[in-house]
């Protein structure tokens, strides 16, 4: 496979791991279960799973600066505070609208990164956020909704979750050195259960209801796509391409999750919505497409 297309790759798999979440908080909904207590689950068993991985991989415990310490203690804390407000956003405003209040990160990322490296934004990375932002509305299906009477909590919860999911993008593109992957996710699941534990819903862990119900089974599948897996490819990928490609790249969270709750929840889908995925799908692979065609003529050259 082509080196240039690697670690996009891995970033839009992780991204589309992320997509297939709220379908699964739905289902573990349908069993009876809370937000509160499925968004635990998720953490609880991400860091369990992760630190499965850290005993039987790890030989030593890392050895990092305080610059180190700090970068993964802000990526860990931002994950967790995505988790919690996001889910506050659901609970005042259509999944549809939260989601699209979600995906203001692609923005809102692009531009932190402009802020962070002191650049203006690439022509194509603005063209991919026109298409971004259009294909989204599409294909959340938002222009069909009644947004009179919607609580301004929903708004601002939706729009926090945005920003902190963008800010995590940032902290993960940060290399740190003296630790592996493996010690990384660990450390950042850590402190992802901490801040949710706190707002969440700590007790399933010590009364038996996480490993003695259905909830340990969504707990599993939340934890791997939720935790384990995303965090582990982009801790690999989002320093190679930059902390402003890796949101645009995330989109791809959009077309999963509305598909998902297709198949799996058997929500319809309109020819709207079917136009705004090809349209995200297009905003989201520009910046890589240009990218691929400048290295052909830099080699040719």
């Amino acid at each position: 496979m082509n080196k240039n297309l690697i670690f996009p790759l891995l970033i839009v798999i992780a991204s589309s791991s992320y997509g297939i979440l709220s379908t699964i908080v739905k289902v573990a909904m349908a069993h009876g279960f809370t937000t509160a207590q499925a968004v635990q689950s998720q953490y609880a068993i991400g860091f369990l799973l992760a630190l499965i991985l850290f005993v039987f991989t790890q030989r030593s415990l890392p050895k990092i600066t305080m610059k180190g310490f700090f970068i993964i203690v802000g990526a860990g804390l931002f994950t967790g505070i995505t988790g919690i407000v996001y889910g506050k956003s659901v609970q005042y405003l259509p999944a549809s609208l939260a989601v699209v209040m979600l995906f203001q990160f692609t923005w809102i990322g692009l531009f932190l990164d402009c802020l962070l490296h002191k650049r203006l934004p690439k022509r194509i990375e603005l063209i991919s956020l026109v298409f971004l932002v259009g294909g989204t509305i599409l294909a959340a299906g938002v222009l069909d909704v009644d947004l009179s009477g919607l609580s301004w909590k929903g708004w601002a919860f939706g729009f926090a979750a945005a920003f902190s999911f963008a800010v995590f993008m940032q902290f993960n593109s940060k290399h740190v050195e003296g630790i592996t992957t493996i010690s990384r996710l660990t450390f950042m699941a850590l402190v992802s259960l901490i801040i949710v534990s706190i707002f969440q819903t700590p007790e399933v862990m010590w009364n038996g209801e996480l490993f003695t119900s259905e909830l340990l089974y969504f707990g599993l599948a939340l934890g791997f796509f939720g935790i384990i897996l995303p965090i582990l490819l982009f801790t690999v990928a989002v320093p190679k391409v930059g902390g402003g490609t890796a949101s645009i790249l995330s989109a791809t969270e959009l077309p999963v999750a509305i598909m998902a709750s297709v198949i799996v929840l058997n929500e319809s889908l309109s020819t709207l919505q079917i136009v705004g995925i090809l349209v995200v799908l297009v905003g989201m692979t520009l910046p890589t497409v240009i990218e691929m065609k400048k290295e052909k003529q830099r080699l040719k050259v």
